[in-house]
């Protein structure tokens, strides 16, 4: 690891040597850099986070050391469509769990006499409904724990 830069990372011993010719050049480092990238055509983009810079001291030449990772900008934007319309998706779905939860607000007495309470858990928790649907399940199948899930996930 070098003294100047902790950051660094285990480097192979060509690029040790590769280091120690080139600062021996005179190159000074240059802090606060973040990310370089390189672009290319038809949008791509070649990054390195986190990267090592050093300046050449007679001329204004860059020297870059990390691990460039390869972004293709057209992906990157059809992602991030497919991210808005879920996000679109999801604000429709958000209206109707307010109108179900005020239907099971008007369902809440119901009668689990006859069920216990281990069968009312179980389908609760196996068909992701609410322990009102659950008790009408399995009494509609005679406190079987089977036919009630499936009748509530099918």
């Amino acid at each position: 690891m070098s003294a100047e830069n902790p950051q660094v990372s285990a480097q192979s011993r060509a690029e040790q040597k590769a280091r120690k010719s080139l600062l021996s050049l005179g190159l000074k480092p240059v802090n606060g850099i973040t990310r370089v990238t390189f672009t290319r055509g038809r949008g791509m983009v070649f990054a390195i986070d986190k990267p090592e810079v050093f300046k050449s001291t007679n001329s204004d030449t860059h020297i870059v050391f990390g691990e460039m990772t390869v972004d293709d900008m057209a992906a990157r934007a059809q992602q991030a469509a497919l991210e808005e319309q879920l996000a679109a998706d999801a604000e429709k779905t958000e209206e109707k769990p307010a109108e179900e939860a005020q239907a099971e607000e008007e369902e809440e007495e119901v009668d689990a006499e006859g069920v216990e309470d281990k069968d009312i858990e179980l389908v609760v928790s196996q068909a992701n409904v609410s322990r009102t649907k659950a008790i009408k399940a399995l009494k509609n199948n005679n406190n079987d724990v089977v036919n009630a899930i499936m009748e509530l996930t099918m």
